[in-house]
């Protein structure tokens, strides 16, 4: 299948590092993957922040690098939440709706489209996930802790086929990090506390790793994280399954 691969404005400038791990562990499951060179922003802070308006150049763009692939993957539930429920184009609206319905966070695509079962992955650490809020309760790739059903996450599910991998488990599994985008802006202080909290969780019950889905969540836990200088390093969940 040919897959186009999207990376985020903050993972391209950041964190190459998720990029090319995410480019590797697609290339493992057989998938053929290509990176349109001309990809930018894909409008997500703008239409965030009340400027949705603005989006149609992005949007534009979009469809020009990725309509022709089955289909596209990124390491970014907000992003590809993003997209799956705001790009459309007046002129081009078939080639919209088949990028919105063909997109999908990793670890969604991992196991809903590849199907994977096992992973040749070596991590001998205690890893904390943080469930960042687009990837859960907009793209459902774990259940929602305050829903009377059946739990289940597709990023441990995952994790678990890591040998030597210990999964750390929190107090509160699904709690907000606080970043939500420009919030971290526009309520600084309350973001950064709700951070802390985070944190606190993870360094509570031992974890050495802390990943996720989402590096833009994972950024900001990182900040707090350095300021604190704590014994915690940040990964992205694809830097773990393409270990060794």
């Amino acid at each position: 299948m040919k897959v186009g691969l999207f990376i985020p404005c903050y993972v391209d400038q950041f964190y190459p590092q998720v990029g090319i791990a995410t480019l590797q562990l697609l290339e493992k499951f057989g998938c053929e993957v290509s990176y349109p060179a001309k990809q930018t922003c894909c409008g997500q802070p703008m239409a965030n922040s009340g400027y949705a308006h603005l989006t149609h150049d992005c949007d534009r763009l979009f469809i020009n690098n990725f309509a022709e692939f089955d289909y596209i993957v990124s390491p970014s539930g907000s992003c590809v939440l993003h997209i799956k429920d705001h790009l459309h184009d007046d002129k081009r609206e078939g080639e919209a709706t088949h990028v919105r319905t063909h997109i999908y966070e990793l670890t969604e695509f991992l196991t809903d489209i590849l199907k994977v079962e096992d992973l040749e992955a070596h991590f001998p650490h205690r890893v904390g996930i943080h469930q960042s809020c687009h990837g859960q309760r907009g793209l459902h790739v774990a259940q929602m802790s305050e829903l009377v059903a059946p739990p289940f996450s597709k990023p441990e599910k995952l994790l678990n086929m890591v040998t030597g991998l210990n999964l750390v488990k929190l107090d509160r599994v699904d709690e907000c990090c606080g970043f939500g985008g420009t919030f971290c802006v526009a309520e600084e202080a309350v973001s950064v506390r709700m951070g802390i909290d985070r944190v606190d969780d993870h360094v509570k019950n031992g974890t050495e790793i802390l990943t996720g889905g989402d590096m833009s969540c994972l950024m900001h836990l990182e900040g707090v994280i350095r300021r604190r200088q704590l014994p915690i390093k940040v990964m992205h969940i694809a830097e773990i399954l393409n270990s060794k």
